[in-house]
């Protein structure tokens, strides 16, 4: 009789023990259940590039059915669970829930942004963690420096001038460096802006940038984006976000109409309405097999696991730890149908970049540190190597390719997919494209 195998997630993590599992096991031993929000997988890294119009958005995400092959892929969240029955419910996109089975569970939903309880964050602040924010940024920087280049208001310009980034970890220094570059690029069409000038500022509530990563390099970064005219605030914290400005812990209040906040992550909520034992953090507590204690048959891994590493501590919630977590819990499954047998997670860091832009970045390969345009282009040679899929590694070279000769668009594309409002009065001030409300 066939088991059940339900996998919750397909982001890095859950995609990659699908599709080692799909390798594993004989075809009829298992029926393989992947149960995500969305029909795609996020190639994150790639996230900054998107935003700045280096990749094409559809570029930087693979469809799940395209990677895989015998799983039964079902739209929607893992709601609650039931250990003693070894059941889950599926909730998808309608409200609509199913009651499912297991042998095996495989918990892998990723992470969402830290939120802290910062006046005016949530209302005025955007996160930097999925498609649809990068998107929204790069159309917003572009609208920015449209009316900025179109007002007499010089108050009015400080504020479309103003980006202020929170947070000096990977995400922040890499999306802030990639959209300064574009926006430096793009002021040349914009003459009034230029003469006025744009403020770029970086918040981190640390000493220093980037802790997961050697302090020289750090520093290296550091210098680079200070080199850009980039104003990097060290211990220093957000304080309040209104509308139109930024007040930082100085007292300083910040003209800006654009916060970007990507002050680290956190486990996805949907892990608290399970029945799996969660430190401090929110995390699935696992031991080095990635089984949940307690829980024989129930894994856990990639962001929002507490893996223990090899190097002491646990794993931090990067792509590159749970595409090699995958395999091991992929093992360990199959060891359980007999096939091989069961491993522990021995992965050490032995290669992490990060992008700067203006074809720059930092990285460290084993013992090798790299900085400057060898490691740009280590970073890119190692991105091409982890893209899952054959057609996407093509489509990203044609894009990066294109992007060297070519100047970067600056169309705002933010109204495709709204649909607008079917009737003639839509046409009639100004002939706007926009749906109204």
């Amino acid at each position: 009789m066939a088991w059940n195998v339900v996998i919750a997630g397909g982001g890095f993590a859950g995609a990659n023990v699908v599709r080692n599992l799909e390798r594993l096991l004989p075809k009829q031993s298992a029926r393989l259940i992947l149960v995500n929000d969305v029909n795609f997988m996020l190639y994150t890294p790639f996230l900054p590039e998107a935003a700045a119009g280096t990749l094409e958005p559809r570029h930087v995400v693979t469809p799940l059915r395209e990677i895989i092959h015998r799983a039964n892929l079902k739209l929607g969240v893992v709601s609650s669970h039931d250990p003693v029955a070894k059941s889950v419910e599926i909730r998808d996109h309608d409200g609509q829930s199913e009651t499912v089975g297991y042998d095996h569970l495989v918990l892998a939903p990723g992470s969402i942004s830290r939120f802290l309880p910062v006046p005016g964050l949530s209302e005025h602040a955007v996160g930097f963690k999925s498609l649809a924010d990068a998107i929204y940024l790069r159309n917003h920087v572009i609208e920015c420096l449209e009316v900025a280049n179109a007002t007499d208001d010089d108050a009015l310009r400080d504020q479309l001038l103003g980006f202020v980034f929170v947070g000096g970890g990977y995400a922040g220094l890499e999306a802030l460096a990639e959209l300064q570059d574009f926006a430096a690029d793009a002021m040349s069409d914009y003459p009034r802006a230029r003469l006025h000038g744009m403020r770029w500022m970086l918040i981190e509530a640390a000493g220093r940038v980037m802790p997961e990563i050697d302090s020289d390099l750090a520093d290296y970064a550091l210098r680079e984006l200070r080199g850009r005219g980039i104003d990097v605030r060290l211990n220093t914290t957000l304080s309040k976000v209104e509308a139109d400005s930024a007040e930082i812990s100085t007292g300083e209040v910040i003209p800006a109409q654009t916060v970007v906040w990507t002050a680290g992550v956190v486990p996805h909520p949907s892990l608290k309405r399970l029945s799996v034992p969660l430190d401090e953090r929110g995390r699935v507590v696992v031991d080095s097999s990635m089984g949940v204690e307690g829980l024989p048959g129930v894994w856990a891994l990639g962001d929002a696991a507490a893996v223990p590493s090899p190097n002491g501590g646990f794993c931090p919630p990067t792509a590159q730890h749970a595409v090699r977590q995958a395999p091991v819990v992929a093992n360990n499954i199959a060891a359980a149908f007999g096939i091989g047998t069961s491993e522990t997670f021995e992965y050490r860091d032995s290669a992490s970049f990060v992008n700067l832009g203006r074809y720059k970045a930092v990285g460290k390969v084993g013992n090798l540190k790299f900085r400057g345009f060898p490691a740009w282009w280590m970073a890119r040679t190692y991105h091409m190597s982890q893209i899952p899929s054959f057609s996407r590694k093509v489509r990203a070279v044609i894009d990066w390719t294109a992007s060297l000769p070519f100047r970067r668009d600056l169309s705002e594309v933010g109204s495709i997919g709204r649909p607008g409002v079917l009737s003639p009065e839509k046409y009639e001030h100004g002939g706007s494209h926009r749906p109204s409300g």
